[in-house]
């Protein structure tokens, strides 16, 4: 069983005076925070505010670049080249990086949104052009553990292998991206992180798939991300286990 791992959230999802998720909560709780950059979710103010939650809860901060596509939150397919995807994702990380910049807080890594992100898993050229952008960049990039991130490995990526605790698998160890998060019980969230540790999951239909993590995941935008997040904790302290952000677990594994 795994005994270091980073526990990260997608969050800064607020735009305007509407208001999504408890991020003064549930950034603290995490090792990593990956913050949406406006495209899918997002706008100036609420990156400038979620840099500043990083920096006083000593969280690693990282870009969420998502699909333009705010209406659906990014959680739909749209047509892009592999290009165009990496630009996607160099152009929305310069402005996360700017904000950034002005308060000295680095950023560590680049993991794409929603659609996008499952765009990674079906299209190889796509995933390989995205990690070679971040690669470019000197910064880490998040993949779904499995033969998408151990390719951009191979490829000379440093990559974050992730796996989910709030999110349902499929036989073949992908992930099912729900359109409208809901709650979940925290518990079994927390059942499944300890899983994860233990280097697998369990699909849908009870299968028993095989999984090496170094980043467990849990949504902002989930209902009760903050105390999905408390259960999570609670367990990694009563099984001896350490919260780092992704760079120190990388290094640990010689990555």
């Amino acid at each position: 069983m795994k005994k270091l791992i980073d526990l990260n959230a997608d969050a800064g999802e607020s735009i305007g005076r509407w208001r999504l998720g408890h991020d003064e909560e549930l950034l603290p709780k995490v090792s990593s925070v990956n913050v949406a950059c406006g495209w899918h979710a997002g706008d100036p103010a609420t990156m400038r505010r979620s840099v500043t939650l990083a920096q006083a809860g000593d969280t690693a901060l990282g870009a969420h670049p998502g699909l333009p596509d705010l209406t659906g939150f990014g959680r739909r397919a749209m047509a892009l080249s592999p290009q165009e995807a990496a630009d996607a994702c160099v152009y929305q990380y310069g402005a996360l990086r700017a904000f950034a910049d002005s308060v000295g807080v680095p950023v560590t890594h680049i993991k794409a949104h929603g659609a996008l992100y499952g765009m990674t898993l079906r299209d190889q050229d796509l995933a390989d052009a995205v990690a070679d952008a971040t690669t470019r960049l000197g910064l880490i990039t998040v993949l779904l553990a499995g033969p998408t991130a151990d390719r951009a490995a191979q490829r000379g990526a440093r990559v974050a292998r992730e796996a989910f605790a709030d999110l349902e698998y499929r036989d073949d160890g992908t992930i099912i991206i729900e359109p409208n998060p809901e709650a979940k019980d925290p518990d079994a969230c927390a059942e499944k992180a300890v899983g994860i540790l233990r280097g697998h999951v369990y699909s849908t239909s009870g299968t028993r798939v095989p999984v090496d993590a170094d980043t467990i995941c849990i949504h902002g935008d989930r209902p009760n991300a903050v105390d999905v997040a408390d259960a999570i904790t609670r367990r990694f302290v009563e099984e001896g286990v350490r919260m780092a952000p992704m760079a120190e677990v990388l290094a640990a594994r010689g990555a």
